[in-house]
C-alpha cells in the first residue's frame, strides 16, 4: 500500500495519513453482495409520483420552520422527538439529501468503453441539472476520486485507477436564506467498481491513525473503509488521497463565509456514507470544522443504507467531538447490519463475551428505521431511490409498498435462514479472532 505523505491543507492545520498496511482480509457476509444499486430503481416510482403534489405543499409551507429549526434539523438534539413520528421538515431534509446523493449515481459514467469510465459525465456547473436535481440551490466545487489500493483492474499504464466518487457543493445565496444558514454539502456514492468491493471485504478494525498527534489509538475503523479514505495513486498530480480532496475543499468552503452562520453536511450511501462518516469524525478531530472567526461549525452525517465504520471507542469520540450522525436504514437491508452482524453493540448473552469492546463494531449515531421491500426486486432494500421512495411515502400518510402485506413473509423466510446466518457470521467472526492473534 502506498504511503500517503503528510500534507499542508489551505487553512494551515497539519495532519497525517494512515501508512499501515491494512490487516488480512476475511470474507463478508454473502448477502452484501446482492445489495448493488440498480438504475431502474432509481428511477421515479409510481408511490413518488402520487406523493408529488402533497411533498411540493408541505415544502412549500414549511420553508420558514426550515430556517427556524435547522440546528434541530442538523442534530442539535439528536433528532430528540422528530423521529416518532418523523416531523415533517426533517422527512423533507432527509429526502432531499438523499435525491442529492441519488445523483452520483444518474451522472456516473459506467460504460467500461467510454473514455471517460468511471469519471462524472458533467460538467460541475451543469452536473446537477443533468442528475434532475436542477432545483437543488446548490454549486458544486469538486469532484472528488478515491483510489483503493487492492488488487483490482489498473488502467493502461499499470498504474491503480481512480473513480469518481461525488462532489462537494455549497449552497447559493437564495437557497441559504432558505435553510437559514450557508450549507457546504458533500455528496459521496457507494460501491460499483470491482476494487471498491474488495476494499469493502477488507473488514478488519485496525486503529484510525487520523489525529495529528496519534492520541486515540484505541480508536479502530474498518481497514477498507481507511484503506478507500487514504490510498492515493502514485503520480496523480495534484489529486492526493480522497481524504486530502475532502478536507482541503471542505475546509477552504468552512472559510470562505465569514460572519454567516453554517453547517457541514456529509451525505452518503453505502461504502460513501461509511466515508462520510470516517469524514465526519476526521474534521472534528483536526479541529478543520471552524469558521473564519474560530466558531465551531457543527458537522452532520446523513447515511442512507450505511454499514457499521469503527469500534465502540470510535463511535464514542464522535460523540465526544459533536459529530452527528442519523442513519436511515431500511430493517430488511442487510448492508445495515454488516459488519459485526452477529458480534456488535447489540449483542447479548453468551455471545457478548467473545471479544472486547475494541473488537467490535458499532454503529455511529441516531437510527431512523424504515422497513420496505419489493418482490419484483429484493436488491431494492439497498437502493437509494427506494430509500427516498420510503421517506417519501411518509408525506402522504402511506406505509411503504408491499411493507404490510409482505412483513409477516418476510418474518417467516427470516426466520427459516437465522440459524445458519448466525453460524456462518460466527466463523467468520472466529476466523478474524484467529488472524487477530496471529494463528494463521
Amino acid at each position: 500500500m502506498a504511503s500517503t505523505a503528510t500534507i499542508q491543507p489551505r487553512c494551515s492545520l497539519q495532519y497525517s495519513t494512515s501508512s499501515r498496511r491494512p490487516k488480512p482480509c476475511r470474507a463478508r457476509v454473502a448477502a452484501a453482495a446482492a445489495a448493488t444499486v440498480s438504475a431502474a430503481a432509481m428511477a421515479t416510482t409510481a408511490a413518488e409520483r402520487a406523493c408529488a403534489p402533497a411533498a411540493a405543499s408541505v415544502a412549500r409551507t414549511t420553508t420558514a420552520t426550515v430556517e427556524s429549526m435547522w440546528t434541530q434539523v442538523q442534530g442539535s438534539h439528536d433528532w430528540d422527538g422528530l423521529l416518532q413520528p418523523l416531523h415533517p421538515v426533517v422527512r423533507d431534509e432527509v429526502a432531499r439529501y438523499g435525491e442529492l446523493v441519488g445523483a452520483c449515481y444518474k451522472v456516473l459514467d459506467a460504460d467500461p468503453s467510454s473514455p471517460r469510465h468511471m469519471c462524472c459525465k458533467h460538467g460541475k456547473e451543469t452536473v446537477l441539472e443533468e442528475a434532475g436535481v436542477a432545483g437543488a440551490g446548490y454549486e458544486v466545487t469538486r469532484y472528488i476520486y478515491a483510489t483503493p489500493d487492492v488488487s483490482g483492474p489498473a488502467s493502461t499504464s499499470g498504474r491503480r485507477s481512480s473513480s469518481w466518487v461525488g462532489y462537494v457543493a455549497v449552497s447559493t445565496d437564495e437557497m441559504s436564506r432558505r435553510l437559514g444558514r450557508r450549507d457546504v454539502l458533500v455528496s459521496l456514492r457507494g460501491t460499483v467498481t470491482k476494487a471498491e468491493w474488495a476494499a469493502n471485504l477488507m473488514s478488519a478494525l485496525e486503529p484510525a491513525h487520523l489525529d495529528t498527534r496519534r492520541a486515540h489509538p484505541d480508536v479502530k475503523v474498518e481497514s477498507g473503509f481507511l484503506n478507500l479514505y487514504t490510498s492515493s495513486a502514485p503520480g496523480a498530480a495534484g489529486m492526493g488521497s480522497c481524504r486530502d480532496q475532502l478536507l482541503r475543499e471542505v475546509c477552504r468552503l468552512v472559510k470562505a463565509y465569514p460572519g454567516e452562520d453554517m453547517s457541514v453536511t456529509l451525505a452518503g450511501h453505502s461504502m460513501g456514507s461509511a466515508l462520510a462518516t470516517l469524514l465526519g469524525y476526521d474534521l472534528a478531530e483536526l479541529g478543520v470544522n471552524r469558521d473564519a472567526a474560530g466558531r465551531r461549525v457543527p458537522v452532520t452525517v446523513f447515511s442512507y443504507g450505511g454499514p457499521r465504520v469503527g469500534n465502540a471507542a470510535f463511535k464514542e469520540r464522535c460523540d465526544e467531538l459533536g459529530v452527528k450522525a442519523l442513519r436511515v436504514a431500511n430493517v430488511r437491508d442487510p448492508v445495515t447490519m454488516l459488519p459485526g452482524a452477529l458480534i456488535n453493540e447489540g449483542t447479548t448473552g453468551f455471545l457478548a463475551s467473545w471479544g472486547s469492546d475494541a473488537d467490535r463494531y458499532t454503529h455511529v449515531g441516531v437510527e431512523l428505521a424504515l422497513d420496505f421491500l419489493t418482490v419484483r426486486d429484493p436488491g431494492s432494500v439497498h437502493d437509494i431511490g427506494a430509500y427516498v421512495s420510503s421517506i417519501k411515502a411518509e408525506a402522504c400518510g402511506k406505509a411503504a409498498p408491499n411493507a404490510g402485506v409482505l412483513a409477516k413473509a418476510m418474518e417467516f423466510v427470516e426466520g427459516q435462514r437465522a440459524a445458519v446466518f448466525a453460524w456462518k457470521e460466527a466463523a467468520v467472526q472466529m476466523g478474524g479472532m484467529v488472524q487477530s492473534l496471529g494463528l494463521i
